[in-house]
């Protein structure tokens, strides 16, 4: 029987941390998720409540603000706070100048599709958009795609990942949003939020954990911290 490696076993365990860390980091963590999530959820609500378009656009909208506030108060990014709320605003001006509630919805499904032909294209040309996310976080930057081959391979098939999993949520919600039910496609909206892109999370997570180590880039040396 092979003796247990206590090393080899740290080391598996810090890489399988490091690439869930910068995965999660990547995407804005679970805040981020909720940030883009409970817009959709209190737009829905609001307008089953009320029937009316401007009221439940409104209070969308007053959520995605106290979001950011919320950031600000507690200095941490609102990059993706803020996403959220330019998405919110352009649906909920889209809904209240058609009258038609489903509408509040079409930025985010044509934001989803131009989304995964982005990452699809991206993969074919060689610069894998995963890549491009994670690469100034692990430090690596572009290392990995001229003297990383192993790694570059690692982001193309976390690209093409993203691409099936998140591509099923335009395939299922744009034919009900030419239904009009609003009901439905609000709910399926919301549940289809979070768990497809925890689930391209996980498989890139996944991946990483299989993939070379990231090649740290070299600053050049006016930018490298003076020695104290």
């Amino acid at each position: 029987m092979a003796a247990h490696d206590p090393q080899g076993g740290d080391d598996e365990r810090d890489a399988s941390k490091e690439a869930a860390e910068t995965v999660l980091k990547a995407f804005g963590g679970v805040r981020g998720m909720i940030d883009m999530t409970l817009p959709g959820l209190v737009f829905i609500v609001a307008f089953n409540i009320t029937h009316k378009v401007p009221v439940a656009a409104w209070s969308a909208l007053a959520l995605c603000a106290v979001f950011v506030v919320v950031r600000l108060a507690r200095r941490e990014t609102i990059q993706h706070a803020f996403s959220g709320v330019f998405g919110v605003a352009l649906g909920a001006w889209i809904s209240m100048k058609t009258g038609k509630a489903e509408d509040f919805y079409l930025p985010g499904l044509l934001w989803n599709v131009g989304y995964c032909v982005a990452l699809a294209v991206s993969a074919l040309v060689r610069w894998p958009m995963i890549g491009l996310m994670l690469g100034p976080i692990t430090g690596e930057m572009f290392t990995w795609r001229k003297q990383n081959p192993g790694r570059l391979a690692a982001y193309t098939r976390a690209t093409w990942a993203w691409v099936v999993i998140m591509g099923l949520k335009p395939m299922i919600l744009f034919p009900l949003y030419f239904t009009h039910n609003v009901n439905l496609l609000g709910w399926l909206k919301v549940a289809l939020g979070i768990p497809p892109m925890l689930l391209a999370m996980y498989v890139t997570w996944q991946i990483l954990l299989k993939a070379p180590p990231p090649i740290k880039a070299e600053l050049p040396e006016d930018e490298e911290e003076p020695q104290k």
